[in-house]
């Protein structure tokens, strides 16, 4: 019998900031239990303190089996901002990404054994500076990927990919408030090539296989420009799709920038 499994993706900012602020972290990951979690920007995580403190709000062993450290690669400012994923299910394979020829941080690898059939996980942060940067990671990820076995497996995508999907609603004038917000990350006209290089190879959004109930990951004001984004993302390979059931957007209230993603495995 194959046991549900909860998957979950988290943009912490910067860490987690100060003890205060990740603390309420901590709190939104012991309240939601995931059994799969991948976290972003763990900055100054090497020393292990946090990656352990994860590890026990989730009632998990801090050891290697169950939460790792995937390490980015250094930003201009010398700064790493690392993966963490964590596993009730011990993990059985687990590689590291972070060319900086290809990725703005890091892409992890990994697998769990999931009622006697792999589970792949990919963990991903992408670059925030523009979409040709973000365009070359997606085709690398493609790269690592079989497509015979991804079309028959079972694998998923979780992370912050700092793009844009025309699956969302986002207004017609889209265009006119990134303009008027000085926003260039997305471009003018905003563009897509991320999330439709993705949907291209067999991706499915995991957001859009049942009606969301919210779709918003990252709020922004800017210049006194309120947008609504996703960046944040939950994919499927096409023989997931099944075993997917409900994928919402979890509340925040000051924890992050970014809201989690969840999904239950089925």
């Amino acid at each position: 019998m194959t046991l549900p499994l909860k998957l979950m993706t988290f943009n912490i900012l910067t860490g987690g900031g100060d003890e205060n602020r990740f603390r309420g972290v901590l709190d939104v990951i012991r309240r939601n239990a995931p059994d799969l979690l991948v976290l972003q920007e763990c900055l100054d995580w090497d020393d292990g303190k946090r990656l352990a403190q994860v590890a026990e709000a989730l009632g998990i062993p801090a050891d290697p089996a169950h939460a790792r450290l995937g390490l980015a690669r250094p930003r201009g400012s010398g700064k790493r901002y690392h993966l963490a994923v964590f596993s009730r299910l011990p993990l059985v394979t687990f590689e590291t990404h972070n060319n900086p020829a290809f990725l703005g941080h890091a892409l992890v690898e990994c697998s769990v054994d999931w009622g006697g059939q792999p589970l792949h996980l990919l963990a991903a942060h992408f670059d925030a500076k523009n979409e040709n940067l973000r365009f070359v990671e997606a085709r690398y990820l493609r790269s690592l990927l079989d497509p015979a076995k991804f079309r028959e497996g079972l694998y998923a995508l979780a992370g912050d990919l700092n793009a844009l999907s025309n699956n969302d609603p986002y207004p017609a004038d889209l265009e006119s408030l990134l303009r008027e917000s000085l926003t260039t990350k997305f471009h003018l006209p905003p563009r897509f090539e991320v999330s439709e290089e993705l949907a291209e190879f067999g991706w499915l959004d995991g957001l859009y296989l049942r009606p969301p109930a919210r779709w918003i990951t990252a709020p922004r004001n800017r210049g006194g420009v309120h947008i609504d984004y996703r960046t944040d993302y939950l994919y499927f390979s096409p023989a997931m799709a099944p075993r997917v059931g409900q994928v919402e957007v979890l509340p925040l209230n000051d924890e992050s920038d970014h809201y989690p993603v969840m999904a239950l495995l089925l």
